[in-house]
Formats: C-alpha cells, structure tokens, sequence
C-alpha cells in the first residue's frame, strides 16, 4: 500500500439544501469516486435526506436545528478518514478545487482553507465584515489569515478530532478551529477560490452571528495568547493615566482620583494578563501533548503501510 496515499471524508453541513445538493452530490462522488461522504442533515423540512439516499452517500439526520458547528462535529465523528474536507451544502463551493485543498495536505499543510476573492462575497456587507474579523484575527494569533469564515477546507483529521471540545454548535466554527490551528503551531495555507453565489436564502444573520464571530475572536484569543488582548488595553489605560495625570499636574497641581482609577485598571489589566498567559501555557502543554502523541501514532501507522 501507498503510504502517501491518504483516505479522505467529505462532510457536508445541510438545513434545507435539497436542491443545492441535488446539483451538488452527483458531481462530488463521480470526482470523488473513493471517498467517504457524509451529509448531516440538520434538522431539515425539506427532502435533504431523500436526495441523499438517492446518490448512496451517507446522511446523519438531526431531530433539530442544532448548529452548523453542531453538524461538523456529528460528521467528524463520524467520519473515518485520515483527511476531512468540509464545504457547504448550499452549491457555493465547486468540488474540482478539493484537489487544490489536498495538494497542499500533501506539501506538509495540516489545513488548507479556500480563500474567497472579494467578488464571491455575498454583498459590500459581507466584504467589509469579513474583512475587518480577519484583520482582528490576524492580529490576536499573529498570523496573517486571508478567509476567517470560510467553510472549504481539508485538514488533517486527527488533529481536527483533538480540537472538537473547542468548537461552539454555531456558525463560528471556522473562526474557532482556524485560530486554534494556528496558536498551537499547526501549519495552515490557503489557497484562492471563486464561490458560487448560492441557491435559496442564507441561515446567517449579519448582526447577530458578526457579534458572535467578534466574541469567538476574543474568546479563542485569550485562551491561546493572553498577552495579545491584555497588554494593548493595559497600555492604554496606563498612557490615559499618565496624560490625564500630567494634564491635572500642570493645571491644578493634584493628583486626582480619575488618574489614580486609569492607572489601577492598568495594572489589573496587566496582571490578569499574566494570570491567562499561565492558565494558556497549561492548555498550550496539553495541546503540546496530543501534538506528541499523534506524531508518534502517525509514525507508527507509516512503518506499518510499509
């Protein structure tokens, strides 16, 4: 057996995508003949689990609504292959670009993200939201991320797996394993794609799920770099203080209580800052740890192909 020859599992997120993946499925399992291909069907009112059947992929149906970051991790579980790739079930993502995806898996990549240009953004919005998470993003884990919130990608499964206690039952799953890759020292590419716009209307709310990406940012960012949340605010408050200080000096010659109150939250700030850094290196050393012992698993597995 070709050890370098890896087993792959598409999975695909579906609420009321029937006739989406009506177009969809039989182009993917003529190009993808050999791969596993799960749809999860979240809690659909549609015929999503007929169309399914009709083209022998394997569909896991929720009795709700549960989330797109539900879906994922029901197909992970699911899934047996040693590479996942993830794409919607709204027709937005064309299967002949899996093959950039895995190429770059091949190259050393443990994900690969499809990158959407400014024109296959859904509107002016959409673009100027997506962007500004991806300058956020980019600055909490010091990486330059050029698509935070798409949902093409092919990663490495096991390493997926380790990360699923992680992702939210959202949207924002994209956000969150991207950011986790990226602070635990796995490599990522991305490479550019054109989406499709899609069929029928999207389950995303700008508003609500935007404020809940925004939080997702901070969330995952604080767990894997403190510093990078704490320090900027704690500097910020400490340089308000010493002007506003300077200022009262100078004009009344007191120091008053507004730069006693800037200066102590710079200080709180600051410390809390160390606190979550130690707390991070504690998960970090976990995450260290699953790194090892998939390593040594993945080791193992090649010496026995060979």
């Amino acid at each position: 057996m070709d050890p370098t020859i890896k087993t792959i599992s598409i999975v695909i997120p579906a609420k009321n995508e029937a006739p989406n993946l009506e177009r969809l499925l039989p182009v993917l399992t003529e190009q993808f003949p050999s791969a596993q291909v799960i749809v999860v069907n979240d809690g659909s009112t549609d015929d999503t689990t007929d169309v399914c059947l009709k083209y022998g992929v394997e569909v896991i149906n929720n009795p709700y609504s549960m989330g797109n970051g539900a879906a994922i991790k029901a197909g992970a579980r699911r899934a047996s292959g040693e590479i996942l790739v993830f794409m919607d079930g709204d027709g937005q993502h064309n299967p002949s670009d899996i093959s950039k995806l895995l190429k770059k898996l091949d190259e050393g990549y443990s994900m690969a993200i499809g990158a959407r240009s400014y024109k296959s953004q859904a509107s002016v919005s959409r673009l100027l939201g997506n962007s500004a998470f991806n300058g956020l993003a980019s600055l909490m884990s010091g990486f330059k991320i050029l698509d935070l919130t798409s949902g093409f990608r092919a990663v490495n499964a096991q390493k997926f797996k380790n990360f699923l206690y992680l992702l939210p039952n959202g949207f924002s799953y994209p956000t969150t394993i991207t950011m986790a890759f990226l602070r635990s020292g796995y490599s990522v590419a991305y490479i550019p794609i054109e989406a499709a716009q899609r069929l029928g209307t999207s389950n995303i709310n700008i508003i609500r799920d935007g404020i809940r990406f925004f939080i997702i940012i901070l969330k995952i960012g604080a767990l894997f770099s403190p510093m990078r949340l704490f320090l900027p605010i704690s500097f910020f408050h400490f340089f308000i203080g010493i002007a506003y200080y300077s200022y009262t000096y100078l004009s009344f010659g007191r120091f008053t209580n507004m730069s006693a109150l800037l200066l102590i939250a710079s200080l709180l700030t600051f410390l809390i800052g160390i606190v979550s850094e130690q707390i991070s290196s504690l998960h970090y050393r976990n995450s260290e740890e699953r790194r090892r012992i998939d390593d040594q698993s993945t080791r193992k597995s090649d010496r026995k192909e060979q």
